[in-house]
């Protein structure tokens, strides 16, 4: 199906994206994350994980201070039970500072949903806000966006994560997930975020029950039609955990690369335009060779 290609601007500079595969590396600065909770919470460790990172070839690296794994309480007020403003940027921002004065072309971008999270790390030197709540959260988060002028990552969330548990099934989760990004999009366009800022991500995983995750990626080009840039954060999620499992057992964290690097080639040859994932080196020899197969097919306009 080829893939659309794009200039996404963001607070102080531009990339090109379709000709290659964009690779973001996750940086996780908490103690409850789903997959590596806890083991970037030193300073060193995290600044080292994310030169690493750069050096194994990411583009992107996405720090985030609070986690939204299933079940854990956050508010549409901008307030987590679990993880205040404050907290958020204690852990992350020194990890910002320490990384962008060791790199200073390095392109980060934050993962919150927060307006005060977003506008303390964007002044620091990041050029995009990844916020899992499309906006929706914090009241105050698109305003803010808008002012920032950077780049935003609106994604996909069905309910809140303490609610995932007990949600039904989408009746067809590729026609939801479009419908409800095409209306995201707008919103934020509405309240003053350039068109060309903007990249969503169909959000595997979050709220989506286990067996929906399969369709949507394999819908995830449907998804061209909306008009923006796509990203795919499929890494170690639990679908694959549970496509892998053995004994009845799902397959752990540890146990998941190869899973997630087939969907990693399944978003590519999809269109995706970025892939996020925890395996950096992994999935920038993947992206090579899905991209080879890609350019073999005619390119959208």
């Amino acid at each position: 199906m080829g893939r659309p290609s794009y200039r996404w601007r963001l607070r102080s500079r531009e990339l090109e994206l379709g000709t290659r595969t964009l690779v973001m590396g996750i940086l996780n600065i908490t103690p409850d994350s789903f997959s590596d909770g806890s083991k970037f919470l030193s300073r060193d460790h995290a600044v080292g994980h994310a030169l690493q990172m750069l050096a194994e070839g990411a583009d992107i690296i996405d720090i985030g201070g609070e986690s939204t794994r299933p079940g854990v309480k956050v508010a549409e007020g901008g307030v987590s039970d679990a993880v205040s403003a404050e907290e958020e940027l204690r852990r992350i921002m020194p990890v910002i500072e320490d990384v962008l004065r060791e790199r200073p072309e390095a392109v980060i971008s934050v993962d919150t949903y927060k307006a005060e999270v977003a506008r303390a790390a964007v002044s620091a030197g990041v050029q995009i806000v990844n916020d899992v709540s499309a906006l929706r959260w914090d009241p105050q988060m698109a305003a803010t966006v808008a002012e920032l002028a950077c780049g935003v990552i609106l994604m996909h969330t069905r309910g809140l994560p303490r609610e995932w548990g007990e949600m039904p099934a989408s009746a067809d989760i590729v026609a939801e997930v479009k419908l409800e990004l095409r209306k995201f999009a707008q919103d934020a366009i509405a309240h003053g975020i350039a068109k060309d800022r903007i990249m969503l991500d169909a959000g595997f995983g979050f709220g989506k029950k286990f067996d929906q995750n399969y369709p949507l990626l394999a819908g995830l080009g449907e998804l061209h039609e909306l008009g923006f840039p796509l990203l795919a954060g499929t890494s170690r999620k639990s679908f694959i955990g549970r496509t892998l499992a053995r004994d009845g057992k799902d397959a752990p964290m540890d146990q998941r690369l190869y899973g997630t690097l087939a969907s990693v080639v399944a978003s590519v040859l999809q269109g995706a335009h970025m892939v996020r994932v925890h395996d950096v080196k992994a999935a920038v020899d993947a992206v090579k060779v899905a991209d080879e197969i890609l350019l073999t097919q005619p390119r959208q306009a």
